[in-house]
């Protein structure tokens, strides 16, 4: 097996955990996780004595689909954040539901509820890609940023036909200057109405709304199946209105990257998400466009690629491994981020690390407790340092990055059953998860 050699632009480590820092050359932000310090959050990284806190859809949702696969060789791979330039360092860790990215373009998302949305295409037989890109299309917007430190470029997707613009918040992080170019060639200029580096998603309201603004028709992400064929919609290289198809590769891909204050000590900064991974050619500028399923409907938010590089010249493009945030974790954090311009995040309050235990003969990988906060959910519940987490709502949980990444998709109030392994037992306890202490008001 070939391994991927790092970028150049890439000073991320090839560790099994994830590795902070910038990319040579650049000053765009790391999208990776930190195995040092305190993490105020849900569900950590691998990382001893910590807490970790997590964002996620704050409306169960059906969990019945999911689907696993993982990268058994831990690799460091770079992602290009934008047509401008700005990379950051992705890492895929070794674990069996546990790979870590990086934000690769810019991100969009999805729609408030009781919003007129889109038409959905209906199919029959063989898939109509023709059909479904002139539907999606006049959804899609190109996003052009400036700021301090430069000029960038993204997609987006439209929310609303009240002017808001889903798109990640790396997007447009830093920006003074936002125009939004619709269907058409018209472009106007966009407030960010919020941000939430955290889950890497952000709203814009176009200052001007046109009359023919045509929402997004949004789908249920948790219906996807591996193998299930997607188009990628968005603004490559600057192309706007470029597709691209493919096929869902994997579900529930845990992908971690550096958080947008780039601070390596700031374990908050760090993104996680349970990623769709899609073989549809996405690159830089595809950042916040639509993956849409068969039927034209919004399934995730493309955020992030993973790059091999190779020499001085690097490489940094599609190889054919994309991320997607879940349409249920962007409708969660659009709403929120339209209602009141911030997001809240789950939280379980224990630090995590990856560990083994053997059951029954069998050695399984899970998420080790090694730290509880003293009133937090999982202390109420009864988890303990030592206790291997491995499922959470009869989902695997084969590492800690997994377990953030589950967390994440949940919401403050959500129950999860939480299965876990203390003295060679496997045991079950029902959480209900709260509010990030340091974001509660």
């Amino acid at each position: 097996m070939t391994t991927p050699q790092h970028d150049p632009q890439d000073l991320a480590s090839g560790r099994q955990h994830p590795t902070p820092g910038y990319p040579a050359g650049t000053t765009g932000p790391q999208r990776d996780g930190d195995p040092t310090g305190p993490v105020p959050t849900d569900a950590t990284a691998p990382v001893p004595a910590q807490t970790s806190t997590v964002a996620a859809p704050s409306t169960p949702r059906p969990r019945e689909r999911r689907r696993y696969g993982d990268i058994a060789v831990a690799s460091v791979l770079a992602a290009l954040l934008a047509s401008g330039g700005t990379f950051a360092a992705v890492e895929l860790a070794g674990d069996d539901t546990s790979t870590q990215s990086s934000s690769a373009e810019q991100g969009a998302g999805e729609q408030a509820s009781g919003d007129a949305r889109g038409t959905t295409v209906s199919l029959t037989g063989e898939q109509d890609w023709a059909s479904i890109a002139e539907a999606v299309t006049p959804s899609t917007v190109s996003i052009s940023v400036a700021g301090m430190g430069g000029e960038g470029s993204g997609s987006g997707v439209v929310w609303d036909d009240q002017g808001h613009i889903v798109t990640n918040a790396h997007v447009v992080e830093g920006a003074q200057q936002v125009q939004v170019m619709v269907p058409g060639g018209r472009s106007y200029p966009a407030d960010v109405v919020g941000s939430d580096p955290s889950s890497d998603l952000a709203v814009l309201q176009l200052e001007t709304v046109p009359d023919d603004l045509t929402p997004i028709a949004v789908g249920d992400d948790s219906a996807l199946g591996v193998g299930d064929p997607v188009m990628a919609v968005g603004n490559p290289l600057g192309l706007s209105g470029t597709v691209t198809t493919g096929i869902v590769s994997a579900l529930d891909r845990p992908v971690t990257t550096q958080g947008s204050n780039g601070n390596p000590a700031d374990p908050n900064a760090a993104v996680y998400t349970n990623a769709i991974q899609t073989s549809a050619a996405i690159n830089p500028g595809n950042s916040g466009g639509a993956l849409v399923n068969a039927a034209g409907e919004l399934v995730g938010i493309n955020s992030s690629i993973a790059s091999l590089s190779s020499g001085a010249t690097g490489q940094s493009g599609s190889i054919g491994i994309g991320f997607a945030i879940p349409s249920g974790k962007v409708q969660l954090i659009a709403d929120q981020l339209i209602e009141t311009g911030t997001a809240t995040h789950a939280f379980l309050g224990v630090g995590l690390d990856d560990a083994q235990a053997e059951v029954d003969g069998a050695v399984l990988t899970g998420a080790a407790v090694t730290q509880v906060e003293t009133g937090s959910p999982a202390d109420g519940a009864g988890l303990q340092s030592g206790d291997l987490i491995v499922g959470i709502d009869d989902e695997q949980i084969t590492s800690a990055t997994a377990l953030i990444g589950q967390v994440r998709e949940r919401g403050a109030g959500d129950e999860a059953r939480v299965a876990y392994i203390r003295d060679g037992e496997r045991a079950e306890v029902t959480v209900t998860l709260t509010t990030r202490p340091d974001e509660e008001g």
